[in-house]
């Protein structure tokens, strides 16, 4: 009797055109598009403004207005998109107004317009990442998709932006910081016209509840969220302003330096990746109390100057005291805040965690940096503690 045949295994292939149909692709290259740009202008515009001859006290204004222009424009776009029949559009719009503002900087302008831009480049920059987390975290609890592999993906590209941009500014100057930063506009804008359209179907006779946004904000405990998330994410000042300077006073290398950042997205990324099964039972508030509670011993550990090697495990913290802080924050208000207001709750904390906390720590941060040198890192330990608190009374409020 022959025996019977071995059974025959194939490896299953998806199509680059079945892969691109996923909805977690197309976020995942718009994450992508975003970031890649974005690790340019974030640690590198400074550089640009220079090499069109800004002062130091200059540069100083137009940074701040990049955070202003977040704080005003911000609250406008996710009011645009939770009363928009689709939610791609506000996000389409903000990366071809990001666009056209980095357009406008090619001609040689006078110290005034290029503030003023730096004013919309950041209220188009910043305004759509909280349109984009509040879509895409809506859509992965629809789709069953996790949120945290497209965003891990935003960060790796960051990196590649990072250190790509660093290295044509190395070759050819300032002026590369803008080619690479409208190659990355571009192609956000193109990654967005691919996002799903997000269609809001209001059902007939409900079309909007009686209860006004502010009253539905200021319940579920989104208060205490807000403060979190803003005071833990907020306490990131002196790092993101400062580390770098404060490292190489202490004799860090400048190779050590963008080694010490990139440990840092690198430990984002890895959490982004894996946060779905390692902490698949923590609640949200919960991931932010663990948040703020790593960001305080991180900070106080870094206001040491430790020695180089203990630098990069320290960094390592940043898994914590940003993405983890980020991505309770997202969860608590996906769980908490209806989808009609689902943009509306992202940019409140965008504006709160990344533009008024954040340049108050920022000021505080030059003040303990004048004073104190690294130590100055100690000082963001006290908003980093308070937020955690907040979320520890969250989690009591829950249970």
């Amino acid at each position: 009797m022959p025996a019977p045949p071995a059974p025959r295994y194939t490896a299953r292939v998806i199509s680059p055109a079945a892969l691109f149909a996923r909805i977690d692709t197309r976020f995942a290259l718009f994450y992508g598009a975003f970031y890649l740009g974005f690790g340019a202008y974030l640690p590198y515009m400074p550089v640009w403004y220079a090499e069109r001859g800004l002062t130091p006290e200059l540069i100083g204004i137009a940074a701040a207005a990049g955070m202003v222009g977040r704080v005003a424009v911000a609250p406008l776009g996710a009011f645009w998109s939770d009363r928009a029949m689709r939610r791609r559009d506000a996000i389409l719009a903000f990366s071809l107004a990001g666009l056209a503002v980095f357009l406008a900087h090619i001609p040689d302008s006078p110290a005034l317009v290029i503030l003023v831009l730096a004013g919309l480049s950041g209220a188009a920059v910043t305004g759509v990442i909280p349109l984009v987390d509040a879509f895409a975290m809506g859509q992965a609890r629809k789709e069953g998709f996790a949120f945290g592999i497209p965003r891990a993906f935003g960060s790796a590209l960051f990196v590649i932006g990072n250190l790509g941009a660093g290295a044509l500014i190395s070759a050819f100057g300032g002026e590369a910081v803008l080619v690479w930063v409208l190659g990355g506009a571009a192609l956000t804008a193109l990654t967005a016209a691919f996002l799903p359209a997000g269609r809001i179907d209001a059902m007939p006779g409900t079309e909007r509840p009686a209860s006004p946004p502010l009253r539905i904000l200021l319940g579920a405990g989104l208060p205490l969220a807000f403060a979190a998330s803003a005071l833990i994410q907020g306490a990131h000042g002196f790092y993101y302003a400062f580390s770098a300077l404060a490292w190489r006073a202490d004799g860090v290398p400048a190779w050590a330096i963008g080694a010490l950042w990139a440990t840092g997205v690198g430990a984002e990324i890895i959490f982004f990746a894996v946060w779905g099964r390692v902490l698949r039972g923590w609640s949200p508030a919960a991931m932010m109390a663990l948040a703020g509670m790593m960001a305080v011993v991180r900070w106080l550990a870094l206001a040491l100057s430790p020695p180089l090697w203990f630098l990069f495990p320290l960094q390592g913290l940043h898994a914590f005291s940003f993405a983890a802080a980020y991505l309770g924050f997202l969860r608590y208000a996906a769980d908490h805040a209806p989808e009609r207001l689902a943009a509306t709750a992202q940019a409140v904390n965008s504006a709160l965690s990344g533009g008024l906390v954040l340049a108050g720590a920022t000021f505080v941060s030059g003040l303990a940096f004048a004073a104190f040198g690294t130590a100055g890192f100690a000082f963001m330990a006290l908003p980093a503690g308070l937020g955690g608190l907040c979320a520890l009374w969250l989690t009591r409020r829950g249970r």
